[in-house]
């Protein structure tokens, strides 16, 4: 018996819809504030358009953005606009605005580092994916899927899609481009070299069986009782547009190599990889955006400048200053009023990577909502401008923390030989001194932390795990250090390796991933404990660049969130993906090739890769097989300490006073857009400007 996730209020309309039906009573603005007595099914603020209607007394008539025209003309490969009745799914998701019921227009002003350097944040507000967290912080819901069921061992979980829904260039979205996705992309590996974890039950990949346009079977080769949380808070999309994607695949159209080639590509498959890439969703500018003619396009019928989404809003514009973005005319989702969804015209993303301009900026009330990579040192500046009365300043207590770590894999095979001893690692971490990080950099408010692979709140943590080596005793890391074979054997104050060799390391860092004044402090600790080492800052791009390619002395940056313990990579080296924080990358390479390149990893990673994919995975968190299991997982890692806990500290988040309907519920119980990847509740669908 399959168990249902979406009720039955959330089942397509009949062909007397309520799309074509008379108004009966106009419907009423339920907002979270407010109401009226009317709640969802699934989520409180969350309805089918029939349970609404049901719910309200009411049939809907739907509206649209009176610029939605003049938007959809800068959607190059966009043709004109049916009414908006046509544009809209026959059940489209409707929902409650937090605080009142949106208008339309205007532009909302972002800011990041360069396009894939700090834009999580800005993507938040408009990605989607099949599920989503809700607003319980808890329950995965429905989002793109309008519903789904799940049998009773967890192994298939069926999707059903909504009738009429589209893309963002109004062609069909259906079963067949969630098949396309997986049995085309991911599992073709001149497109994806490696499938991520999160589409696998150990080294099992899934399988998907399409029942028709609108219901597709995802099957597992065992349990995955948090398959579905897994999906709402990962920012990798469960689908992509067939009918675009299918011109450039070699598999599907025996002109794609010379589609692309007219395109500016080698090949159809470097088109792929160019717009779709290795990241199971990629958001990077297509080469047309760059054209400011776009001749390209509207030489080759059928181009778009940018992948048709589901998204709220689709990339239009993008250049070394930053990006525009623009509602999308097709978006499945409704106000309780029937205004077609998003209210905000565009999002325009500044790139600037100086922080004192950034901070400098919101100050000015020039930006309208921030909290990526922002941190405590820019506080007392934001507090100091937020008397003005143009913004409000939180901050969020449910924060990322920091990790540090020597290369596990270190292309030297003598450092790597130090840097692989556990006793090296335990001695690093108790000559770093993080009271003084907590000071100078975060004004007392952090709290040093060990690390165990999953986030500190997790309940199954000991207080001894979390404290685990976190004591600053430089003179007893020195000793421990000696006992190594780590002598001064120049007298210039810093350690040889045993060999006789020099040791001299680099500290590299970006700023995005870990603060200016920490990374001196860390520089600074590691000479004070006799390692000669540099510092070195570089841009987003040279760092995960160095990190992937198994480049660094060290590795340093961010980790958690609010679904930190599904995080398969969390368990498996090198320990994180591309854009977070990888170390022991030739242990991946090992395993990612069955041991034809890279280096074997050590015994105690093949133990928690274990406890992962075939014990603690397979249980939900709120029994006592997940916390037995994840305990003995988290254990290994205190104990073997890949990665040295740093500190957690509040996260600033800053928002304009023009920003309305932002949640600012969730943001008091300390969760901020990015921390659960892109699918924390904060609906920037319903945000609405009021300048």
């Amino acid at each position: 018996m399959k168990k249902l996730i979406a009720t039955s209020a959330l089942v397509a309309l009949s062909a007397t819809s309520a799309l074509t039906t008379a108004a009966l009573a106009a419907c009423p603005a339920v907002t979270v504030k407010n109401n009226k007595g009317i709640t969802g099914d699934v989520m409180h603020n969350v309805f089918g358009l029939k349970e609404f209607e049901s719910k309200a007394g009411c049939t809907m008539s739907f509206s649209e953005n009176p610029s939605i025209k003049a938007l959809n003309k800068r959607i190059t490969g966009n043709g004109a606009l049916p009414p908006v009745e046509k544009r809209l799914p026959e059940e489209p998701m409707v929902v409650a605005p937090y605080d009142k019921i949106g208008k339309y227009g205007g532009t909302l002003t972002g800011i990041s580092n360069a396009t894939e350097s700090g834009t999580s944040e800005n993507i938040s507000y408009r990605h989607v994916n099949l599920m989503r967290i809700g607003d319980d912080l808890n329950t995965a819901i429905p989002y793109v899927a309008k519903s789904v069921s799940v049998n009773d061992d967890s192994t298939e979980f069926t999707f059903t899609l909504r009738k009429g829904h589209k893309w963002s260039d109004g062609e069909p979205f259906t079963a067949y481009d969630i098949e396309f996705w997986f049995n085309d992309l991911v599992s073709n590996k001149k497109i994806m070299k490696k499938m991520k974890n999160t589409w696998k039950s150990g080294d099992t990949p899934m399988t998907l069986e399409v029942i028709d346009d609108l219901n597709i079977v995802f099957k597992m080769a065992a349990p995955r009782p948090m398959f579905l949380q897994e999906l709402a808070v990962t920012a990798y999309q469960a689908f992509q547009p067939k009918h675009f994607l299918s011109q450039f695949h070699p598999d599907y159209n025996p002109k794609a190599n010379a589609i692309a080639k007219k395109a500016g590509f080698k090949d159809g498959y470097e088109a792929i990889n160019f717009y779709y890439g290795a990241s199971d969703w990629k958001d990077v500018p297509s080469p047309y955006l760059k054209d400011p003619s776009l001749k390209k396009v509207k030489a080759l019928p059928g181009q778009r400048a940018a992948v048709p989404t589901l998204e709220s809003h689709i990339v239009v514009e993008d250049s070394k200053d930053g990006r525009k973005v623009v509602a999308n005319p097709y978006f499945f989702v409704v106000d309780t009023q029937g205004h077609q969804l998003p209210y905000i015209n565009e999002v325009k993303e500044l790139y600037i990577k100086d922080n004192e301009v950034t901070t400098l900026k919101m100050v000015n009330g020039e930006i309208d909502i921030k909290h990526q990579n922002l941190n405590l040192a820019m506080a007392p500046a934001l507090l100091d401008g937020a008397d003005k009365g143009t913004y409000k300043v939180y901050f969020l207590s449910r924060p990322k923390y920091f990790v540090f770590a020597p290369n596990l894999t270190h292309k030297n095979p003598e450092i790597r030989a130090l840097f692989e001893q556990t006793a090296f690692r335990k001695a690093l971490s108790i000559a770093i001194d993080r009271e003084e990080i907590n000071e100078v950099l975060l004004f007392g408010q952090g709290k040093s932390v060990q690390y165990t692979g999953f986030s500190p709140t997790a309940p199954f943590l000991k207080k001894s795990w979390l404290e685990n080596r976190i004591e600053f005793n430089l003179s007893k890391a020195k000793a421990e250090f000696k006992k190594l074979g780590l002598k001064d054997r120049d007298g210039d104050g810093f350690y040889e390796l045993p060999s006789g060799k020099p040791l001299n390391l680099t500290f590299l860092y970006q700023p995005q991933a870990f603060p200016a004044k920490g990374a001196e402090l860390l520089t600074q600790g590691l000479n004070d404990a006799g390692f000669k080492t540099g510092l070195r800052e570089v841009t987003t791009d040279e760092y995960r660049n160095a990190m992937s390619a198994n480049d660094t002395d060290f590795v340093v940056g961010k980790r958690g969130n609010v679904a930190y313990r599904l995080n398969a990579t969390n368990f498996t080296p090198p320990f994180s993906g591309f854009f977070g924080t990888p170390n022991g990358v030739a242990w991946g390479q090992y395993l990612d090739t069955k041991g034809k390149e890279g280096i074997k990893p050590p015994a105690w990673a093949y133990k928690v890769i274990d406890l992962h994919d075939n014990k603690f995975s397979q249980y939900a968190p709120s029994t006592p097989e997940y916390a037995r299991y994840a305990a003995q997982a988290a254990k290994i890692l205190n104990e073997e300490l890949p990665y040295i806990g740093l500190y957690e500290s509040p996260q600033p988040f800053y928002v304009n006073n023009a920003v309305k309907n932002v949640p600012h519920h969730v943001l008091k119980k300390g969760v901020s857009p990015t921390e659960g990847r892109h699918a924390v509740p904060f609906g920037g669908y319903q945000y609405y400007l009021d300048r």
